[in-house]
């Protein structure tokens, strides 16, 4: 009876530290979500929101660091304006931000 006792003693903290492993799993996963993942989808919204928006005459700066002006806009890519009749074709993907945005 006394052995039984002392088995008993023995599983039950186990038990409770797998509990408290996973618990603490779900909390570093829910602490990385919060801080990481969720603003960086967030910000990915906006650039795609900002792609989708480009008008002809607004100035943009390429993932390159190439600054311009949109000339004209296509499904997939837009022209862009580097100089004096001097027309680039850029990538919507590659389009990150307008110039006065810091």
């Amino acid at each position: 009876m006394n052995n039984l006792f002392i088995a008993m003693q023995a599983a039950a903290p186990q038990q409770g530290s797998s509990w408290s492993m996973i618990i603490m799993m779900v909390l570093i996963f829910v602490v990385m979500w919060l801080f990481m993942i969720r603003p960086q989808q967030k910000q990915q919204k906006e650039l795609n929101k900002f792609r989708e928006s480009l008008t002809k005459g607004q100035k943009i700066v390429t993932a390159g660091g190439i600054y311009g002006t949109v000339k004209e806009v296509k499904e997939h890519y837009v022209l862009m304006e580097v100089d004096n009749n001097c027309t680039i074709r850029v990538d919507k993907s590659a389009i990150m931000r307008d110039p006065s945005d810091k």
